[in-house]
């Protein structure tokens, strides 16, 4: 067919009645879908239009929401983009897969590590990654037959990595299955090569909405960004808006190659980002000791598949990225390890069907950096540092969401506090 800008923004407005043309709840399952995980580094869901937050328009990836399922509460395992970036691949935290920060080495064991590439790639998928994979390794290998991580040249770093993940998708075929892992930068690097209609989009935005606080006296990585706040939060503003125009193409390419409506399609972030929240600017690192706001942990976490996932969902699940390996192992047919990962299958859950095990779902999630370590619910946070030893922190996320009000002290919540303390150190001692 001739792909015009025309044809492509009707399908895509359409997308949510695409992802209801597949038969009915019960049916017998079809062939293995295609499976489109897009990564994105800093981008938390609270800026999010499809989240609630309106200053930045974001109309591909609401869209992608509204042709899908999105939940509502999903958390990264650590607040820093490389590690979390692994433990979405491999299901397992950084303390099993052995990476901490950006550019750290791997460590030899990391040769072993099987990543959802190896499963897939061994049961039939060809596997292809585009764009950014910063750990110091070189390119991914395990599994991926294709693999892009440059993340510059010929326009933004942006289009770059979907130049990548369009080449590869021009070469797939209905017959055969394909796994796509896209890694788009940080929208504060995007913005350095955007155009320019971006940053004049934001020139005069206030963003008195986003809550930005005086300086914190525990700020550390990304301080230097709060001498000038709005000015940043300008620059990010652009680099987002450039993001979210270039995943404008994907669907379009899948709906030009016929592979649409077998594609199982993951948006979630590496990291979140605080955006002059709290006094900080940047992920878990942006203070000393390292945080766990639930603006630099909280992450979105879309899912879309045509016929399979009901759309317009919002899930109230919580989940975590480690869930999200043995969730698509489970989309392929296949069974992840159990045994030494902590996350969960919640594919069931997803299509709002009734688990096969009948068990409730826990809305209980764990993560960590450092000595600094986080369990989370509905309903409550608890942050222990140092074994116990450190500065932690309680907050009651009813009354407190924006967690200002540190309540670890208060002895009305002893006994929830110790509870969901004891399920972290179990969780510790478990996935360490």
């Amino acid at each position: 067919m001739n792909w015009t800008r025309r044809t492509f923004l009707t399908g895509a407005a359409a997308a949510p009645l695409f992802a209801q043309r597949r038969g009915k709840k019960g049916d017998a399952p079809g062939p293995k879908p295609n499976i489109l995980l897009i990564m994105a580094d800093e981008v938390p869901s609270w800026v999010l239009g499809c989240y609630g937050n309106q200053e930045i328009p974001t109309p591909n990836i609401d869209r992608m929401a509204a042709g899908g399922s999105r939940f509502v509460r999903s958390f990264a395992c650590t607040p820093a983009a490389t590690p979390n970036r692994i433990t979405l691949l491999s299901g397992r935290t950084p303390r099993q897969h052995g990476l901490h920060d950006a550019g750290a080495a791997l460590p030899a064991s990391f040769a072993s590590e099987k990543l959802l590439s190896d499963v897939l790639s061994q049961n039939g998928y060809r596997c292809g990654y585009a764009g950014l994979w910063d750990a110091a390794s070189g390119a991914p290998g395990h599994g991926f037959s294709s693999a892009g991580t440059a993340i510059s040249g010929k326009g933004s770093g942006a289009e770059a990595v979907t130049s990548q993940a369009l080449a590869f998708l021009d070469e797939q075929k209905k017959d055969a299955p394909f796994f796509l892992a896209l890694s788009y930068p940080s929208p504060m690097l995007l913005q350095q090569s955007s155009a320019k209609q971006f940053h004049a989009r934001f020139a005069s935005a206030k963003f008195e909405s986003y809550g930005t606080m005086p300086v914190s006296a525990h700020a550390a990585l990304g301080k230097e960004y709060l001498s000038d706040t709005l000015g940043n939060l300008r620059k990010y503003a652009a680099g987002l808006t450039e993001l979210d125009g270039q995943l404008a193409a994907l669907p379009g390419k899948l709906l030009a190659k016929g592979l649409f409506d077998n594609t199982l399609v993951v948006f979630t972030g590496t990291s979140g980002h605080l955006l002059g929240r709290h006094g900080l600017w940047g992920d878990g690192r942006a203070s000393n000791p390292p945080n766990m706001y639930d603006e630099a942990v909280g992450v979105p976490m879309i899912w879309q598949w045509p016929g399979m996932f009901p759309v317009q969902a919002a899930r109230p699940e919580v989940v975590s990225a480690y869930d999200v390996f043995p969730t698509l192992c489970s989309a392929a047919g296949l069974k992840a390890d159990a045994k030494s990962l902590c996350g969960r299958d919640f594919l069931q859950v997803v299509m709002n069907r009734v688990p096969a095990q009948k068990k409730s779902w826990s809305d209980l999630v764990f993560a960590d950096m450092g000595d600094t370590e986080m369990a989370r619910d509905n309903y409550y946070k608890v942050i222990i540092r140092d074994g116990g030893q450190g500065s932690n922190e309680f907050y009651d996320l009813r009354q407190d969401s924006l967690e200002k009000n540190n309540r670890y002290d208060n002895p009305g919540y002893v006994t929830v506090r110790d509870t969901m303390a004891k399920s972290l150190a179990d969780w510790r001692q478990t996935y360490a």
